[in-house]
């Protein structure tokens, strides 16, 4: 007997600014862990879809940026969140899709690298698909040549959350 795949339902949030996306996440993050705690309930696995006005978000690493450069990047006309991703800075804006994966990894593997690795492919899959030859690099992320087309952010260790 084979077991069941995991299915995961796709939510297009449209254009949402950071802050009202993170609630959407942490209600659907909420949902997964309580889930959890009972027998057989299961919440289901969440692909959240999105656009954002322009906004910074600063990683985990944020003592490389002080009060002036988020100033400065505020008068540049977009929102600045400190997360508690990890990483460096990363802007999201309008034509950007962004993709919050909402996943109990106990459903697929519970390598939190595979699982990175799973999403690097899926993007290169999907670049290769409108023509555009991607590639992984020591870093974590994809890239077209020197630049960077999918950033890869945090990941709770039960329930991933990551922006890609």
């Amino acid at each position: 007997m084979t077991p069941a795949r995991a299915s995961v339902q796709v939510v297009n949030l449209g254009r949402i600014s950071y802050a009202n996306s993170l609630q959407v996440q942490q209600q659907y993050v909420r949902q997964q862990l309580d889930s959890l705690s009972r027998p057989l309930g299961q919440a289901p696995n969440t692909l959240l879809l999105c656009e954002h006005p322009p906004v910074y978000t600063v990683g985990l690493r944020q003592a490389t940026y002080p009060a002036e450069e988020e100033r400065r990047l505020r008068r540049l006309g977009a929102e600045f969140f400190r997360t508690n991703r990890g990483g460096l800075v990363t802007f999201h804006g309008p034509g950007q899709l962004v993709c919050y994966p909402v996943l109990h990894l106990g459903c697929f593997k519970k390598s939190v690298r595979w699982y990175v690795c799973e999403l690097e492919r899926t993007v290169i899959k999907l670049c290769g698909r409108f023509g555009i030859k991607a590639s992984t690099s020591p870093d974590t992320g994809v890239w077209v040549a020197e630049n960077k087309i999918c950033a890869i952010g945090n990941c709770n260790k039960r329930v991933g959350v990551r922006a890609v």
